[in-house]
Formats: structure tokens, sequence, C-alpha cells
């Protein structure tokens, strides 16, 4: 990451080295948001299948007949 020093700079060196680290913070916010919006894809199949699977239990022939 790119950090800035107390340097001699001219107003236009500081406000571009200012966007480019906005432009990394950007990035770097955009690349964490994919991550956790695909880790919530990933456990929101998980749960799915979980419930799913105890429908299904729940559900199974053999234990309607056991209720009569």
């Amino acid at each position: 990451m790119l950090k800035r020093k107390d340097q001699n700079l001219s107003q236009i060196q500081t406000e571009v080295f200012d966007i480019i680290v906005g432009i990394d913070e950007e990035k770097k916010q955009a690349k964490l948001k994919k991550a956790s919006m695909k880790s919530l894809t990933y456990r929101r199949a998980i749960e799915e299948r979980k419930q799913q699977k105890e429908l299904e239990h729940q559900i199974n022939d053999e234990l309607w007949f056991d209720d009569i």
C-alpha cells in the first residue's frame, strides 16, 4: 500500500497520490465485498441443503404410516 511521507509535494502531486490511494482502497473494498457475497452464497446453499434433507426425512413415507 502506498504511504505518503512528509515530503515537499506539489498540490497536484498530492492530489494524484490521494487519488491512487483511493483507487487502491476501492479495489480492496470491492474484493472484500465480492468474497463476502461468495461466502454468503455458499452458506445459504449449505443451509438450504440441510433444510431439504430435514424435510425429506420428515416427509419420508415410512414416517407417515407410523402415525396411523
